[in-house]
């Protein structure tokens, strides 16, 4: 719909794991769809990527194609363990500096 009225688009890749993700939709665009890179974007946002099994790399604004086949995205285990709720050790000390409570302190008794 975009294309038939000229509108550009931006895919949005602003959260965990989705820069990882949104660049395989650029790939296949640039080598599938359109050919040339004019008035081609793809969102990137610089944060939560040491966290992902295989990490995006951007070079000269550019995402960079991966080097192993697949969709590659997965959370580092030991990252996932560590926010597993409510146990993982993330939680754990959110829980003993008070900055958030564990649900079973909200019950009633």
């Amino acid at each position: 719909m975009a294309a038939k009225f000229n509108v550009p688009v931006c895919p949005h890749a602003g959260g965990v794991g989705l820069c990882e993700l949104v660049q395989h939709f650029s790939f296949f665009d640039y080598i599938r769809c359109s050919g040339p890179l004019e008035n081609r974007m793809t969102e990137f946002t610089d944060h939560l990527h040491k966290e992902m099994c295989a990490p995006v790399k951007v070079r000269d604004g550019h995402y960079m194609p991966p080097q192993a086949p697949g969709f590659l995205v997965g959370i580092v285990p030991d990252i996932q363990k560590a926010y597993e709720y409510p146990d993982g050790s993330a939680w754990l000390d959110l829980f003993e500096k008070g900055l958030f409570k564990r649900d079973h302190d909200h019950e009633d008794n």
